[in-house]
């Protein structure tokens, strides 16, 4: 029997988040999630939108072939772990000398997510409603390359976004970046917010929305 996946969309774009953002990436967005955050931005990629199923030979494929000479690939949804072809997929993708990073909602066990990827996990704030799903316990799978996300909608949103990285010293392990719900919170504010507190965490604007691309 194939493994297959339920694929949203692929397409390639600029690496608008995360440590390699700024970048030109293939990304392949994987369809289903199990969370409902707030501000989701992807709904169509959860229960209800379209999507379709690609065995993982043909998805490797295609993206050797439309998209040769890139190297670069971001995995992300939806939720791509909550997918348990997900990692097949991923392995393979390294096999091929790719370079993989992986964005997740942070409430599925990265323990058998290989170490040569780069991980962008979610850390939920209290505005998006899924703060008790966050499983604090995947911290200790990251490390330097890696980035734990905080998408900021207000002040309390800000203020517990710190106290949890010096709780569980998030600083210490892996970079941090703060990001505000688009068009609820300015950038400017949240980067007022971190120039007063002295917060060594990277702004984030979501590069992709501000040039207007997927």
């Amino acid at each position: 029997m194939k493994t297959e996946l339920k694929v949203s969309e692929v397409f390639y774009s600029i690496q608008g988040e995360g440590p390699l953002s700024g970048r030109p990436a293939i990304f392949i967005r994987l369809y289903g999630c199990n969370l409902s955050c707030r501000w989701c931005d992807t709904k169509y990629a959860r229960e209800g939108g379209k999507f379709e199923v690609w065995p993982i030979e043909e998805l490797l494929k295609l993206i050797a072939t439309k998209f040769q000479g890139v190297k670069e690939i971001t995995i992300t949804g939806g939720e791509p772990l909550f997918q348990k072809a997900t990692l097949p997929f991923i392995k393979e993708l390294l096999k091929a000398d790719y370079v993989v990073s992986l964005e997740t909602n942070g409430s599925i066990s990265l323990e058998g997510v290989p170490g040569e990827v780069i991980k962008v996990m979610d850390i939920k704030t209290p505005s998006s409603g899924m703060e008790a799903f966050n499983l604090y316990e995947n911290l200790k799978f990251l490390d330097k390359k890696d980035a734990v996300k905080f998408v900021i909608a207000d002040r309390k949103d800000f203020e517990w976004s710190i106290k949890k990285c010096k709780e569980f010293g998030i600083f210490e392990k892996c970079e941090v970046f703060f990001s505000p719900v688009w068009r609820r919170l300015s950038g400017k504010r949240l980067a007022d917010w971190i120039l007063k507190a002295k917060a060594p965490v990277r702004l984030q604007l979501q590069l992709h929305k501000v040039l207007k691309f997927k």
